[in-house]
């Protein structure tokens, strides 16, 4: 194999291991608000609440020495946050994105003051998985060092997407997120559904910002996160509201994070931060082409905001 064929491959091998890592957060906080827009709600403040998980997870694994109990602590946090959001939302005139933005704010600035005293010490980290053992390749090797948060993941999307699909509970979030009048006639309790859905989605986006701390990068500090709670809003309406899709939104936006470091290992340092740019410019990009009146709502539950 040639010095170029070897570069490419190492190239290739990185951008294979940053999806794999960089799409775990994705994956959560998607999941998360795919589940609470499926209820007919959307959380903007999802941001806030994974750097709050990521704090506070941290925080907990370090005093606890348990990185495990750190994800569990960062998702009880989360589902504080989601609770609040859904709680406030019951209220009449109350608007849900002003308030998920109000709530991202919040959930930054107490994470920012709390954490002061964490920046220095070290938790422990979450463990890896080593899924290349079958190749001769060291670059192959390390990109398939998977982390078990990944597999957690894809298995609660397959599982979200049966549920919603064939269990009680899944026809009464569908049939809430797509008309309350409805929901109301059958008897289902419209606000409490969409309460504990943006309560369990705050969950999922706490434990996504606790891989953040705990795993990769793997530390605790102010500019950890890259804005992986906004554009989550993007990538479900990219991937339809489907939780299957949103782990395919999530691999696509992590390779995506991932081009710019691929690059830089290989030598090529021209135009990195533009390379690192790559999820926002696709976000935008996502947000553009599917900004057309046919094609934006398909599949968009009927109680969004955004449809109305």
């Amino acid at each position: 194999m040639s010095g170029d064929e070897s570069a490419w491959l190492t190239v290739l091998a990185a951008i294979l291991g940053g999806a794999l890592r960089v799409s775990t957060p994705f994956l959560f906080v998607s999941l998360g608000e795919a589940l609470t827009e499926r209820a007919g709600r959307i959380n903007l403040g999802l941001e806030g609440t994974m750097v709050f998980g990521a704090m506070s997870g941290y925080a907990i694994a370090y005093h606890s020495g348990s990185a495990w109990l750190g994800v569990l602590a960062a998702g009880l946090f989360g589902v504080v946050f989601g609770l609040v959001h859904g709680l406030l939302c019951s209220l009449p005139r109350v608007n849900d994105v002003a308030l998920g933005i109000a709530l991202m704010t919040l959930g930054l600035g107490l994470a920012f003051f709390f954490g002061k005293d964490y920046v220095q010490p070290t938790a422990p980290r979450l463990p890896a998985i080593a899924l290349g053992g079958w190749s001769d390749s060291p670059a192959l090797q390390a990109a398939l060092q998977v982390n078990a948060l990944l597999l957690v993941g894809i298995v609660c999307a397959l599982l979200m997407a049966w549920a919603l699909r064939s269990t009680r509970w899944g026809l009464v979030i569908r049939t809430v997120g797509d008309s309350a009048n409805a929901a109301r006639a059958l008897g289902f309790p419209v606000n409490a559904v969409r309460a504990w859905s943006t309560a369990a989605g705050g969950f999922m986006a706490g434990v996504g910002g606790s891989f953040l701390s705990l795993y990769y990068p793997g530390s605790w500090n102010e500019a950890l996160s890259s804005g992986q709670g906004v554009m989550a809003v993007a990538l479900v309406i990219f991937a339809r509201w489907s939780p299957v899709g949103c782990v395919w939104a999530a691999l696509l936006f992590g390779g995506a994070g991932a081009i710019g470091p691929a690059l830089q290992a290989i030598g090529i340092v021209q135009g990195y931060h533009l390379w690192n740019a790559a999820p926002y410019v696709l976000t935008l990009a996502v947000m553009v082409a599917t900004s057309s009146a046919r094609r934006s709502l398909a599949g968009a539950p009927g109680e969004l905001s955004l449809t109305r």
